[in-house]
């Protein structure tokens, strides 16, 4: 990104090693401080590019969908379906400038569907174990294929996903795809495997309900009872409300009844790790479960295929001690290769990072349900400061960050904030609060509300995982394969370059992507400081080194605010500034913000309400200044 002159000759300076003790403020966790400082001199040169992860998550089958019929159930022929094709040169050189470094494609294993590529040798499969026209991506039916939905050429379908990888890899960026470790579709059976690999199941003990070397858990004597009622308002010939299993297997959800509801994984079976799910979880782990080898087969497939990372699905239905082993066991093929867990329980969060060597872990019950119930105008921002401080403290580098993905509603639609700018302060923090990763969901940086009931999943506030669909909003941004956001309308291409901006900035500053937290909440509410909201205002600091930012956010929807923003001594001696200098303060994030001068000593005393760095905060506004000496 360019630089003013003044900016290059200025970043010369220090990098402060800093620690401080934290103290509780009151019950809604504001924190005073005690520093204690140590300092170390190094020279650093202009921001460049970090390590930070920005992933962007993509339905693969929906992404280069041009069609816009987006009739209910409708089938591939008649609203269309997105190929690996379709995610060209063009769409991966905008999503790197959009400030991405992974594409995490959704929905690229074959998994069970109801389109019929028998013609291909590719067994049909029974609708009435298939979730939507399209069939859900974590129902796999074949760990070692291609979904061939993705395919120009079906026939071709993994020599297309190959060329996917390479094309991704040549414009700059990292290739994630779905681990689904803990079901499979009840069609499983793999065709693609190589030839010295046990399929799973192959050996299974049929007769009993559980036994450590099975990769299933049976109910015998019992025949499965597909869930009636599964599709409202549509009928297909193919159903006949029976699929011929027998013995029945253990449903994905943990559901050991013949008779799985349509709430549950029904479409799923689950693998067994050598846990004994109905004898108080007993485990047997030595000897290693044939599940264990066969699943670590299937990772060293796709890591020598070029793929740089796993996001793991459910992975506290699967054992920690499996991820123990296996982790390494991938990294001796690619050192550099990432595991990302889908994990909803805090209490287990350190267990899968130091036990299960996970790299990221997804920051869901924490900081996205915080950041949601703001965009809705019911929360307040000093659950920010709990999550940060509770939820994952010493663990934060470890969470990825995110506001939308396939699970969640999309923030625009009714059933969240119906606001897409709603998201400005929450993706701000979101992105700027810690160490960890960032991620967005196709479609989100356009304001993509998620309308329209497009089948199996229904009118929900989602963009369908389970039928043929076109996604509106996206598609404009796409303009039929040229991606150049010539259909947005004014407000939507300003949201986009806002994502942009905001995007770009974590991995070009080292200090929004490796540096120190500083809180200001503590400082600046109570009344402490003029015009601050203390219930939707937040603001902090990042440094390191001589890169340093206040972030300044405004989650009200309706005030506009004179604010000043007190920034206390220790604050400045955190990061290295003498506070009787005086200092510029840029606006990296918004153009229209002129750029300013602070002396230090002037936003230091705690008792003057009208002290502290001065600023005009609209509704849903945030700030990201860069603070450089003048």
């Amino acid at each position: 990104m360019k630089r003013s002159l003044l900016t290059i000759l200025l970043l010369i300076s220090v990098i402060l090693i800093s620690s401080f003790t934290l103290k509780q403020h009151n019950f809604n966790m504001y924190l005073m401080y005690e520093e204690s400082v140590q300092i170390s001199i190094e020279t650093i040169d202009e921001p460049v590019k970090t390590d930070k992860l920005v992933v962007y998550q993509l339905m693969t089958r929906l992404f280069g969908n041009k069609n816009k019929t987006n009739k209910f159930y409708g089938s591939k022929e008649e609203n269309g379906v997105g190929k690996f094709a379709d995610i060209d040169n063009i769409a991966l050189a905008e999503l790197k400038k959009l400030g991405a470094t992974h594409i995490w494609y959704t929905g690229v294993l074959e998994h069970a569907l109801m389109t019929d590529y028998s013609a291909i040798g590719i067994p049909k499969d029974d609708p009435d174990v298939v979730k939507g026209r399209a069939g859900s991506p974590y129902a796999i039916k074949d760990y070692y294929d291609i979904n061939p939905d993705l395919a120009t050429d079906p026939k071709n379908r993994m020599a297309e996903f190959e060329l996917l990888v390479k094309r991704t890899h040549d414009n700059g960026l990292k290739v994630l795809i779905d681990f689904i470790p803990n079901h499979v579709a009840r069609s499983y059976q793999s065709d693609a495997r190589p030839a010295d690999v046990q399929d799973f199941g192959e050996n299974d003990n049929k007769g009993v309900s559980f036994d450590p070397q099975n990769n299933f858990y049976y109910l015998p004597g019992k025949e499965l009872v597909v869930p009636q009622n599964a599709y409202n308002n549509a009928t297909f010939a193919a159903f006949d409300n029976k699929m011929n299993e027998k013995p029945a297997k253990a449903t994905g959800n943990d559901v050991f009844s013949e008779t799985p509801s349509v709430n549950d994984w029904y479409e799923t079976i689950k693998l067994n790790y050598g846990i004994d799910v109905q004898n108080n979880r007993k485990t047997y782990f030595d000897p290693i479960p044939s599940t264990w080898f066969k699943m670590r087969d299937i990772l060293s497939y796709w890591a020598k295929k070029g793929v740089d990372g796993f996001r793991c699905d459910v992975v506290e239905f699967v054992p920690v001690e499996f991820w123990s082993w296996v982790i390494p066991e991938i990294k001796k093929i690619n050192p550099e290769i990432i595991f990302i867990a889908e994990a909803y329980n805090p209490t287990l969060y350190n267990s899968y990072i130091v036990d299960g060597k996970f790299d990221y872990l997804y920051d869901k019950v924490g900081l996205y349900d915080a950041l949601r119930r703001l965009m809705e105008g019911k929360g307040t921002t000093s659950d920010i400061t709990y999550c940060w401080q509770e939820q994952t403290k010493g663990i934060a580098k470890h969470m990825i960050r995110f506001l939308e993905n396939h699970d969640e509603q999309r923030l625009a639609s009714d059933k969240f904030s119906g606001n897409a700018m709603t998201a400005i302060p929450a993706m701000t923090v979101s992105a700027t609060l810690d160490k960890g990763p960032v991620m967005i969901y196709f479609g989100q940086e356009v304001g993509e509300p998620g309308k329209g009931n497009e089948g199996f999943q229904g009118e929900d506030g989602r963009t369908t995982i389970f039928d043929y669909w076109g996604v509106p909003e996206h598609q404009k941004w796409m303009n039929n394969g040229k991606f150049d956001g010539a259909q947005l309308s004014a407000s939507q291409k300003s949201l986009r370059n806002f994502y942009s901006r905001l995007l770009n900035l974590v991995t070009d500053y080292s200090s929004l992507a490796n540096g120190d937290f500083f809180g200001l909440q503590y400082v600046n509410v109570g009344g402490k400081s003029m015009g601050y909201i203390d219930d939707k205002m937040y603001a902090y600091l990042r440094y390191n080194g001589n890169s340093r930012q206040l972030i300044v956010v405004n989650f009200d929807q309706q005030k506009f605010s004179k604010v000043a923003i007190k920034i206390p001594q220790g604050a400045w001696d955190a990061m290295q500034l003498n506070s009787n200098k005086k200092y510029k303060f840029t606006d990296l994030l918004n153009d229209k913000t002129m750029p300013f001068t602070v002396r230090a000593s002037d936003v230091l005393d705690l008792e003057n309400f009208t002290d502290g760095v001065k600023m005009e905060l609209p509704p849903l506004g945030a700030f990201i200044f860069n603070i450089e000496q003048e």
